[in-house]
């Protein structure tokens, strides 16, 4: 069984149903909808869809809403428009249709933001300008042309080392997030963040709580890494934008420290751009990304997203087969390798998780089961990477909803008795009935006597089923 999870961009590639039935019965785990590229009916439509083939298929399959944020973009350009090395080249604020001499900006407070020195990298840094002067009265900005090429309508702006004022959460996005909530998705992802007040803001927009993915992308969020992760509910890696904030040399390596952060906080991490991108057109990936995938799984990741190959790709469902395929080969190679070193903790929950992942691999349980109302205890363990499978059982469909990001998890859900006996009663005949421990095995319960009670986890017991 796979225990990475695979999150895959729904887009006109999977629109039919018969696509995005075999794209779940191929392993996708969570479904991303993008709404930089769809309107709110548009997301609804898919959002139906997806519950529907989940429903057929008896799958929980996580629905993530990912915000567009305020990414600033160059406007309409004349086709055919080629930016030359050396050449003088403005940005302004002012509507305008592109050529080789100004393009307008979709951010107001650019030339306000700017200085001369500064250097403005467009379309993910194929092309790059360096300020030589602002005129902020004017809303523009002289630049000179230091790396030349195509210049397209739409394409976004970046400006590494710069802190540019923009509002965090723009009136797209907000219209996302009222739908999002009216239609309760499971995960909310929130682009360029840059600080905890950027995440609070978003939270208090919510009408109903749906945990945030905190995706770092800005040099600004990086600065501030492990106060963001500890207030964001689940963090992403987007090396996309990431890779033109910083620089490509660096994006490995703050990829290890996302990573690293996100697991001392107990925090699901996502792993996210061009993991296959070679994919969008062709039926085989490159050996480079099949590395990349495995190097993620190595590290601890707990998912990896693909975007544009299921989104627009020619093969939606082999990539995710494809990647299925190389999540699994890459944790068999590294699975009982001991897990992570526990070490001291007062937390009676976090030292109960751990302690449950070693007894079932002492005593080669056929499963560790929290039976958790939140999905905290199944996350708590999910966390030591244990080689014995993890079955949350729940009470409702949302939270196994919910479980489908994070590693190694699959979701139960069942009524929960009052009577703790009762409860594990039922527990073990559910086990049994869904298939996913046989009659006469052995697991291992971990839950606690207040089974209503978020984080209350403080006993183990072994059952034979």
């Amino acid at each position: 069984m796979r225990r990475t999870r695979i999150i895959a961009t729904l887009g006109p590639s999977t629109d039919a149903p018969e696509v995005l039935e075999a794209l779940l019965s191929a392993g996708v785990d969570v479904v991303r909808l993008n709404a930089a590229h769809a309107d709110t009916d548009e997301l609804d439509l898919r959002l139906r869809a997806v519950r529907a083939a989940a429903q057929k298929l008896g799958r929980h399959v996580g629905v993530l809403v990912d915000l567009p944020g305020p990414k600033i973009r160059v406007g309409e350009v004349a086709a055919g428009t080629v930016l030359a090395h050396g050449d003088r080249f403005e940005l302004s604020t002012a509507d305008c249709v592109g050529d080789t001499t100004r393009a307008c900006v979709t951010y107001s407070g650019l030339a306000q933001d700017l200085a001369v020195g500064n250097m403005v990298l467009i379309d993910d840094g194929k092309l790059e300008v360096e300020v030589t002067g602002t005129d902020p009265a004017a809303g523009t900005v002289a630049t000179r042309v230091v790396v030349g090429g195509p210049l397209k309508s739409n394409k976004g702006v970046n400006v590494p080392g710069a802190t540019l004022c923009v509002d965090c959460i723009t009136d797209l996005d907000r219209r996302a997030v009222a739908w999002a909530c009216e239609a309760d998705v499971d995960f909310i992802g929130q682009s360029f963040v840059r600080s905890v007040d950027d995440i609070e803001s978003l939270r208090a927009l919510m009408t109903r709580p749906i945990p945030i993915v905190a995706k770092i992308e800005k040099h600004e969020a990086v600065a501030v890494l492990d106060e963001v992760v500890a207030a964001a509910d689940a963090v992403m890696v987007a090396r996309g934008d990431l890779g033109v904030e910083t620089s490509p040399e660096q994006v490995p390596v703050i990829q290890r420290r996302i990573i690293e952060a996100a697991r001392r906080a107990g925090k699901p991490v996502v792993i996210a751009t061009q993991m296959l991108e070679s994919m969008t057109h062709a039926p085989r990936p490159t050996r480079a990304e099949a590395s990349d995938v495995a190097n993620a799984i190595f590290g601890r990741a707990d998912a990896v997203m693909l975007s544009g190959e299921t989104a627009v790709g020619d093969f939606p469902v082999l990539v995710v087969q494809t990647m299925g395929r190389i999540a699994k080969a890459a944790e068999e190679a590294i699975l009982g390798d001991g897990g992570d070193d526990h070490g001291a903790t007062s937390n009676v929950q976090e030292a109960v998780s751990a302690a449950v992942c070693d007894l079932a691999l002492d005593l080669q349980l056929a499963a560790i089961v929290p039976v958790t109302q939140s999905g905290a205890t199944a996350l708590a363990v999910a966390q030591h990477r244990p080689e014995r499978p993890i079955v949350a059982v729940t009470s409702t469909a949302k939270v196994a909803r919910r479980m489908a990001l994070v590693w190694g998890v699959r979701a139960l859900v069942i009524d929960f008795a009052e009577d703790t006996d009762a409860l594990l009663d039922d527990v073990c005949a559910s086990l049994v009935g869904s298939g996913m421990a046989p009659v006469g095995s052995k697991v291992a319960i971990t839950a606690g006597r207040a089974t209503r009670t978020q984080g209350a986890t403080d006993f183990i017991l072994v059952r034979e089923l």
